[in-house]
């Protein structure tokens, strides 16, 4: 094998190397904590995005509904009913259910992927919406005790 061949060789391996390593999270048995988490990605909707109401808003259909695609789609990483997880931020922060529907709905089809949010452009728009509905039913986080779980309110 030539010289050069094998330094190319350890040099890559060396870079895939530090890449793995530079996604670990240096404290994997740490859950985070809900308020550590940056909301900042709400405020990037466009305007035009930011004003578009949720067709579903006065549905109560849209509420069971959103709940069935949120625990299916989203509970694994946020926590039942939006509380928060190890992986992604309460749902029921200030910060969310401030946010109008319509940016809920943008940052759905958007995803946030550099912080592991997935892109979710790919479900119908109805469900979307179903799942903003849902997620504005929860209301903020509420001081209730930890054994009772929360459970989603029709508006």
């Amino acid at each position: 094998m030539k010289p050069h061949f094998i330094a190319l060789a350890v040099s890559g391996t060396l870079l895939v190397g530090s890449l793995c390593a530079a996604q670990k999270d240096p404290h994997p048995e740490k859950p985070a904590r809900n308020n550590a988490y940056d909301y900042t990605e709400l405020t990037k909707a466009p305007e035009t995005a930011r004003v578009k109401p949720n067709p579903f808003e006065k549905d109560p259909d849209a509420v069971v509904a959103g709940q069935f695609l949120f625990e299916n789609h989203c509970a694994e990483c946020h926590g039942e009913a939006g509380i928060g997880g190890k992986k992604a931020p309460s749902l029921r922060a200030q910060e969310v259910q401030n946010a109008s529907p319509g940016t809920l709905f943008w940052l759905l089809a958007s995803g946030v992927t550099r912080k592991g949010m997935p892109v979710w452009s790919k479900l119908p728009g109805a469900q979307r919406w179903q799942i903003v509905r849902y997620l504005k039913s929860l209301g903020p986080k509420p001081d209730a005790s930890p054994d009772k779980p929360p459970s989603p309110t029709t508006q």
